[in-house]
């Protein structure tokens, strides 16, 4: 284990098992597999760090998440390479879910940064991205 990597990233969710869908398949994709179960979260490991999705209570759900606040913006990961990213993009397509600045896709963030952007349920920005 190495110093300062990342141990988890905890996120509150809206909906646990939407969320839970969306996430599952892409996790699972980059190598994560199911880590923890219980009634109101679900986690996901790799190696030595894991993301969390806990059900948020129904008495803080009355204001919306949105990356422009205060908080988390997005999440990037990893992917191993462009053909990953196109393959990836093809499922998001096929489960109709929106690619993100998709006039600009896939060099939204430059002319040399091969990505797709995409919202989880909650409106999170996702971020997949190619190695230079």
């Amino acid at each position: 284990m190495s110093k300062g990597l990342i141990h988890h990233v905890e996120l509150y969710v809206s909906d646990l098992k939407r969320s839970v869908e969306f996430w599952g398949w892409l996790l699972e994709d980059l190598g994560y597999h199911a880590y923890q179960e219980w009634d109101a979260g679900r986690s996901f490991r790799l190696g030595d760090s894991y993301i969390v999705f806990v059900q948020t209570e129904e008495r803080f759900l009355d204001v919306p998440y949105h990356r422009r606040r205060v908080g988390l913006n997005h999440l990037a990961f990893h992917a191993e390479s462009r053909e990953h990213v196109d393959a990836i993009t093809n499922r998001l397509r096929e489960k109709d879910m929106a690619i993100l600045y998709s006039d600009k896709h896939p060099f939204a963030g430059g002319d040399d940064y091969y990505a797709v952007y995409f919202e989880d349920p909650d409106r999170i920005k996702v971020e997949l991205v190619a190695p230079k």
